[in-house]
């Protein structure tokens, strides 16, 4: 099929922009552009004098102070145990979250029972379950992960729930017509058409489980990410803070960047905006 007048022309006119662009770089690299200018400006803050390094140290200290954990090994123990709690966590989280969703998002009885008290606990901030989980499972590794679950949970039910209660009914009616049944209707027309808002809650819950992680690590842990904060906040170190929380960013950010991935092919079919942009 051949392109229209009106696409060649966008076409055109994007081939022409990108042409025009005053910084020659790939895609992929200008979100670097902020932090590396944050970076630099820092750095030299620093080395003028502008700001207490006791407080805020440069970022070459920060890299200095993970470079020497690493090198004892401190710090891959440190990232092992945070990225095993966050996993662990977010897939159970998601596994319960959509179960849940596709029982309220199809049975109208189960959402009258259930969605109000799950709307209700979704209000209640993840530090207040803090004592209540060390209560009941101890300080291990149970209520760490449970506690992380917890806050993939709410955006992927959120999402899925939402996602399909919003399927065109007309959809659901040709279904009928060519006879599905509820678990044919439920596979082929429901899942996939609420397929795209599952995804970005699974997102969103991702984004939570890295949140909920630093309240799962104050409950007795010896190691993680959360325990280099306050191992760093007891001595009194700032480089350890900011390198934990720059480990907690990136960690974050290449974890998102893979989930994108694998969101853009599961919903290729879509012909959106910025897609066809």
């Amino acid at each position: 099929m051949m392109p229209s007048a009106v696409e060649t022309s966008l076409a055109a006119r994007a081939a022409a922009l990108r042409a025009a662009s005053p910084l020659k770089l790939p895609p992929a690299l200008f979100g670097f552009l902020l932090p590396a200018s944050l970076a630099l400006s820092w750095e030299l803050a620093a080395f003028e004098g502008w700001i207490t390094l006791r407080l805020l140290p440069p970022p070459s200290a920060v890299a200095a102070t993970l470079a020497e954990l690493a090198q004892s090994g401190e710090l891959t123990r440190h990232l092992r145990a945070t990225l095993f709690r966050v996993g662990s966590g977010f897939v159970l989280g998601v596994a319960v979250a959509s179960v849940l969703a596709a029982l309220t998002g199809t049975v109208e009885l189960l959402r009258r029972l259930l969605d109000p008290s799950i709307q209700a606990l979704r209000a209640i901030p993840s530090i207040a379950w803090v004592p209540l989980f060390v209560l009941w499972f101890g300080i291990f590794e149970t209520p760490k992960i449970l506690l992380i679950a917890l806050g993939a949970f709410f955006p992927t039910y959120l999402g899925l729930e939402s996602g399909i209660r919003a399927v065109d009914r007309k959809l659901v009616e040709v279904g009928r017509i060519y006879h599905l049944g509820r678990v044919g209707i439920v596979l082929r027309i429901l899942v996939p058409a609420a397929l795209p808002s599952w995804l970005t809650g699974i997102r969103g819950g991702l984004g939570l489980a890295w949140m909920f992680v630093i309240a799962a690590e104050l409950m007795g842990a010896s190691e993680g990410l959360g325990y280099l904060l306050i191992d760093g906040q007891m001595s009194g170190n700032a480089a350890i803070i900011l390198g934990a929380l720059f480990l907690f960013a990136l960690l974050g950010k290449l974890t998102d960047a893979l989930l994108v991935i694998v969101i853009r092919r599961a919903t290729a079919w879509q012909d959106s905006f910025v897609r066809g942009a």
